[in-house]
């Protein structure tokens, strides 16, 4: 029988490798292709990152060197002050935001071609290239109608249809002037409420408030980013209204680079462009969601002086210690697939949070539910349909292939095939800068799982046998080193995932045998990430609030853990969470302008050296934006070991595979202490379950030991401490 499977699908592999070709002629057909980076740039002499011999937050920056404001029709700085040296390859995607073609800066064919225009269309002769994607100054205006949609302004051409807002008791037409251009090669923006008449100068209609909008998504760097002007609108237009001015930069895109020292870099010079040119805001509100919400933990930690609060909206912590459960996501996956004693146990998708910790719902429709069919037939094992759906799915699938396998890379041909071939496409390359290369060129990384027992709390309730226990521990393995791994095998026609993933979970990526090996990682890039402001510590100096919808019912990748884990660091290094709010709301109501009230309240009370108004508490709310509960102890519950709070019974928080494992809720335990087995059982680690009678295939299982979470983070400097930092 096995036999015939193989045999079934050899013959569709290669009908699929069929399509494959057939999709690979249409990809290189996209738009992008004709944009595409040909060639890698020769050396450019940028010089490295500032040094941060022992924290960013006690590094004092340099001081600007570059002259601003920027004039109109003139360029911003293209090489970062502090952050180092300028990617390359580069991407530039001033097209994709409405914005036009970027200047040319070099005839040597470096980066993208650019292309002569005649009529506003673009002809098919190359009048030379762009490297660094600048854009010249510029102003445009834009209106919002009576029926709430926004168009580009002519004030050439007035618009009849023209929306009005009230400010100081007077109507005034809803049009904002927008500034574009670009800061260290990424577009940034600045939006106002304007009269098109006045000159770029006027601000009569700001209400010197300042918004800095963050955005988030997984990036891996070597692209420019886009941001439409539209959307920058809708998001804001509240706050546009009441005279808030708002600015941006795809620079603090989370989709586009991860690198946070980059990040405020850009974002204090977008800042500085509009402070030179209105004035000192009285403060700054950041706000923005997933990576744009840890983006100002960690720029607010850092000392950047960038903003004075924060709307940390789905917020993590930071980036790195996500990807410790997140890259342990497709190691389960590919465990449940292809590796498990008992398969069937598995499908019921009911008993994954028991190991996983985030949710997973049997009887929820998966995106793609064929792929793992398809996978296990193709590998010559039984094919079974999922069942069912998990947050490992549903949120992080493709984490593993985006940020962590070099040989992957964008599916979009934005880079020639010479480009791709001499690229490492992973996080780990767009940190290198900050983080470090290995002996074999790549950027060094943090991920490391020796240790882990998987699913240690399972077992101690009683929802995983030993055996099952066991060989779990012994058949999961590790990701494969960066010079290790291969490339996914997947079919992407028209710069979009079909999806025929014929790689499925990362598998190929994945160590095998018997006992499959763990994954070490690199200490010094641990270090370096700590120094560097890379990991939220906890030092938590400014206003925020963190805002989220409850979103596990749907398996969305914003869990609700995420908060307590970054409450749990900022009480272990404060003794008291005075300067964060959990705010937490059903998913059909969004209390984000009420947010932005408490904020403004909060920060004009700490402008007068008053403490936080009494009524400004931890809280939740109902789907009709009712307040269900405020308090002190409404988030109580298993994340600091007290008894549950009407919050958290309402929304209750799933944990991750590290907690599951017997890790803190606080996270970032890149490398634990690991102890024997036979101290781990003299220890009671495994009570109520007996398991010395299993000793020597717990042995076989964890030949280097298992994690002994008492004593922390080994591999964080041990200076790096709320005394020996003087906070």
């Amino acid at each position: 029988m096995k036999r015939v499977l193989l045999s079934f699908a050899g013959l569709l592999l290669v009908a699929l490798l069929a399509l494959v070709a057939w999709g690979q002629y249409e990809l290189h057909s996209h738009p992008y292709a004709k944009h595409q980076v040909r060639t890698l740039p020769n050396g450019h002499g940028d010089p490295p990152p500032m040094a941060i011999p022992h924290h960013l937050m006690n590094t004092e920056r340099p001081k600007e060197r570059f002259p601003f404001p920027i004039a109109l029709g003139e360029v911003g700085p293209a090489q970062p002050l502090y952050a180092g040296a300028r990617q390359y390859p580069f991407f530039c995607m001033t097209m994709d935001s409405g914005l036009g073609q970027p200047l040319v800066d070099n005839l040597a064919g470096e980066g993208v071609p650019i292309y002569a225009e005649v009529d506003g269309e673009l002809t098919e002769e190359i009048i030379g290239y762009s490297r660094d994607c600048q854009l010249e100054t510029a102003l445009s205006y834009w209106y919002v109608d009576e029926d709430g949609r926004t168009h580009p302004y002519d004030p050439e051409a007035p618009a009849t249809d023209v929306a009005t807002v009230t400010v100081d008791g007077e109507a005034v037409a809803e049009i904002y002037r927008l500034e574009t251009g670009t800061i260290n090669r990424y577009p940034y923006y600045i939006m106002m409420l304007a009269d098109p008449k006045a000159p770029r100068e006027d601000a009569r209609f700001w209400s010197k408030q300042l918004i800095y909008q963050f955005h988030g998504g997984s990036g891996i760097g070597f692209r420019q980013g886009r941001l439409r002007p539209s959307k920058l609108i809708s998001l804001q237009r509240p706050q546009l209204q009441r005279g808030y001015a708002v600015i941006s930069s795809t620079g603090n895109k989370t989709s586009y680079t991860y690198n946070m020292l980059l990040a405020e870099d850009t974002a204090r010079r977008v800042k500085r462009q509009f402070v030179s040119l209105y004035g000192e805001p009285r403060y700054t509100i950041g706000v923005g969601g997933s990576g744009g919400g840890l983006a100002q933990y960690l720029l607010m930690q850092n000392g950047s002086g960038l903003l004075d609060g924060g709307l940390a909206l789905y917020a993590y912590p930071d980036m790195l210690s996500q990807t410790l459960y997140g890259l342990d996501c497709d190691l389960l996956n590919t465990y449940y697939a292809f590796r498990a004693e008992d398969p069937e146990r598995w499908q019921d998708f009911d008993a994954r949070p028991s190991v996983e910790g985030l949710n997973a719902v049997a009887g929820f429709d998966q995106r793609a539910p064929f792929l793992e069919p398809l996978n296990q037939l193709i590998r010559g094992h039984w094919p079974r349909w999922p069942d069912g759906s998990s947050e490992c799915i549903n949120g992080w699938f493709g984490l593993s292939s985006l940020i962590h396998n070099p040989h992957q890379g964008y599916l979009r041909p934005m880079f020639s095939d010479d480009v791709v071939r001499q690229t490492h496409w992973s996080y780990w390359e767009d940190m290198h800068q900050l983080l470090g290369r290995n002996e074999q060129g790549f950027g060094r990384s943090t991920w490391d799982n020796r240790g882990v027992q998987y699913g240690l709390k399972a077992l101690r309730e009683g929802q995983l046998s030993a055996e099952e226990f066991i060989h779990l521990n012994r058949r999961i393995g590790g990701w494969r080193q960066s010079h290790e791994m291969e490339p996914e095998t997947l079919w992407a026609p028209f710069g979009k995932v079909l999806p025929l993933w014929l790689t499925v979970w990362g598998n190929h990526n994945v160590s095998d045998g018997a006992v499959a090996a763990r994954t070490q990682g690199d200490a010094l890039a641990i270090e370096r990430a700590y120094r560097s402001g890379q990991v939220f510590l906890g030092y938590n100096p400014l206003p925020v609030i963190d805002l989220r919808h409850y979103l596990e019912a749907e398996l969305d990748m914003h869990h609700l853990s995420a908060s307590f884990e970054a409450r749990a660091r900022i009480l272990d290094w404060h003794g008291h969470t005075d300067n964060q709010l959990i705010w937490v709301s059903h998913q059909d109501h969004t209390p984000l302008d009420v947010a932005y009230d408490a904020m403004e309240r909060w920060l004009e009370a700490d402008l007068s050296g008053q403490p936080r108004p009494s009524d400004l508490t931890d809280q939740c709310f109902d789907a009709d934006g009712q307040i269900l509960a405020q308090g002190a102890t409404v988030w109580h519950g298993a994340w600091n070991g007290r008894e549950a709070g009407p919050c958290t019974e309402r929304f209750p928080p799933f944990t991750n595979a590290r907690i599951q494992a017997g890790g803190p809720w606080q996270g970032a335990v890149f490398q634990c202490q690991r102890i024997s087995v036979d101290e781990a059982l003299a220890l009671g680690m495994y009570e109520p379950i007996a398991m010395a009678e299993h000793r020597q295939q717990l042995n076989r299982a964890f030949p280097e030991g298992v994690c002994d979470y008492r004593f922390g983070d080994i591999a964080r400097p041990p200076d790096l401490h709320p005394a020996a930092l003087g906070r």
